[in-house]
């Protein structure tokens, strides 16, 4: 079990590094991979590509603002669930953003999950589904956040 970050720039780090916080927790190995689908579409392409010929379960979490192409690219292409978490640093950008992510065409499946920590908890709850360890770990997670209320 995998996940792949995909990031559309540099500038989308931050938002990557919360994703990937939350995933360290349940002990999932994740790799980051700088790729604008608008800059370098080639290399989203072979990405792709080479994600969809590794056997083991994977995640891909595109983290991308302004025109979201990224996410509709991977998930056009992909064998793998594709979660988008588009980074925005103010109300203004995210109303602005936050269209080009949720609006994808037809036989495009991206799920958008606004938070980073909620982006890498879905991510953990979809390898939870076959993974009995994982699955425990996340059963006592949400324990723990039951008990402190």
């Amino acid at each position: 079990m995998h996940v792949t970050l995909l990031l559309g720039s540099k500038s989308d780090m931050e938002t990557a590094d919360k994703v990937a916080a939350v995933l360290r927790e349940f002990d999932i190995p994740s790799e980051t991979v700088v790729a604008s689908a608008h800059k370098v579409p080639e290399k989203v392409v072979e990405l792709v590509r080479n994600l969809n010929e590794d056997p083991e379960p994977r995640v891909i979490i595109t983290v991308v603002g302004m025109s979201n192409g990224l996410a509709g690219v991977v998930a056009g292409s992909s064998v793998h669930p594709v979660i988008n978490c588009p980074p925005f640093k103010n109300l203004e950008e995210y109303m602005v953003d936050l269209n080009s992510s949720l609006r994808m065409p037809s036989d495009v499946p991206v799920m958008t999950v606004l938070h980073p920590k909620n982006a890498a908890l879905a991510a953990v709850r979809i390898f939870a589904e076959r993974n009995s360890d994982l699955r425990e770990k996340l059963v006592k997670r949400i324990a723990k956040i039951k008990a402190s209320y």
